[in-house]
């Protein structure tokens, strides 16, 4: 009796101990689910794990054909949807070495428009083979080898006439004669105006990287230096005669002459402004400086003034030469002058409704 008495005493015992250690245990479980909870909560939501695209590169292949006799010359592959017709260029010069990138003109038909350098492939591709046309352009110059030759040589060439070095004239003549204040006159007013030129080429215009042909170095040089020659002999001539009105004639022409070739310097100022270069340029609006005001009048006031200064120096210098010269500038100008005007017009109708192209109120 003792000893079932005594079992049932160690058998209640073990009870409550397991008791004990169920109740710790999940009080345990309790605090860990609690804890894990309160984690999972101040993560905040569960976030999708990324999808990683991969995009797939397209190529072309550039079929290069002879524009003259429609025969392949290579095929430029691996050309990529990004890449332009300038790296199209760099890998045909790499495949014909004689043809570097600056003669190359590609059309996409014969006889059509050459490419620009900065044009798509993948906006003129209508399939994965793009066939484009090859054209020589000859030897290639820079704009800017062609603005200093135009301007350096008129500059150095009048100077030459200027300083009556002997051969040119009569030795007698040239050292007896003297000279009338307008041939002073008219070699400061002629640097003047190239010296503007080759500074404004230097730190105002943006000159295109681009390129031209030699020929047209050679034409625009002939006919600069050429009417640069013809104008500098007359003025400093030993026989030169003044203008008919004195210096009256010489000192409104001058002044006007100084007044065309300051505007034309602030209009190219204004022109040169990033707002108005590009594709999404703005047309320019006259300032608070007088010069500009020639922008309510005329699309183009740096031709108007250009052909200012060139009709002030004609009525200064009273020389057939360069009246000759001044029309045919004119003439040049008027037609650069309506180019412009008509990309003007498509571009800011509602700006030049008023507006002439050259000449206020007439052309």
């Amino acid at each position: 009796m003792f000893k079932r008495h005594k079992s049932l005493a160690s058998e209640r015992k073990k009870e409550l101990l397991f008791q004990r250690t169920s109740r710790s245990i999940f009080k345990n479980d309790m605090r860990d689910f609690h804890s894990l909870s309160q984690f999972v909560l101040s993560a905040g939501p569960l976030k999708p794990i990324p999808v990683v695209k991969h995009s797939k590169t397209i190529h072309f292949e550039v079929e290069i054909l002879d524009a003259q006799t429609r025969k392949q010359i290579c095929i430029v592959d691996k050309v990529t949807q990004k890449s332009t017709i300038h790296d199209v260029k760099q890998k045909f010069h790499k495949a014909c070495p004689k043809w570097y990138p600056s003669r190359v003109g590609l059309q996409l038909e014969c006889g059509g428009p050459f490419l620009k350098d900065y044009i798509n492939i993948q906006s003129i591709a209508a399939s994965s083979i793009v066939t484009l046309y090859f054209t020589d352009l000859g030897q290639q110059v820079s704009w800017t080898t062609v603005f200093f030759a135009e301007y350096t040589g008129p500059l150095l060439i009048y100077l030459i006439f200027y300083l009556r070095i002997p051969y040119i004239y009569n030795t007698n003549e040239s050292s007896t004669a003297l000279r009338h204040p307008v041939v002073h006159l008219a070699c400061f007013c002629h640097c003047v105006h190239y010296i503007r030129y080759l500074l404004e080429t230097l730190f105002v215009h943006k000159v295109s990287r681009g390129h031209t042909a030699l020929n047209n170095l050679m034409k625009s040089c002939a006919f600069y230096w050429g009417f640069t020659s013809w104008i500098a002999y007359y003025i400093n001539h030993p026989q030169y005669t003044p203008p008919s009105f004195g210096y009256k004639q010489v000192t409104i022409s001058a002044i006007n002459f100084l007044i065309c070739e300051t505007g034309n310097h602030f209009i190219n100022v204004v022109l040169a402004h990033p707002d108005h270069t590009g594709h999404n340029a703005r047309f320019p609006n006259p300032t608070y400086n007088p010069f500009t005001w020639m922008f309510v009048l005329v699309s183009c006031p740096n031709y108007t003034y250009e052909i200012g200064s060139w009709i002030s120096f004609t009525i200064m210098t009273q020389t057939l030469p360069v009246g000759i010269f001044t029309l045919l500038m004119s003439i040049q100008m008027y037609l650069w002058a309506q180019k412009k005007h008509k990309i003007y017009l498509k571009k800011f109708n509602s700006y030049m409704h008023r507006k002439s192209a050259m000449i206020p109120f007439i052309f």
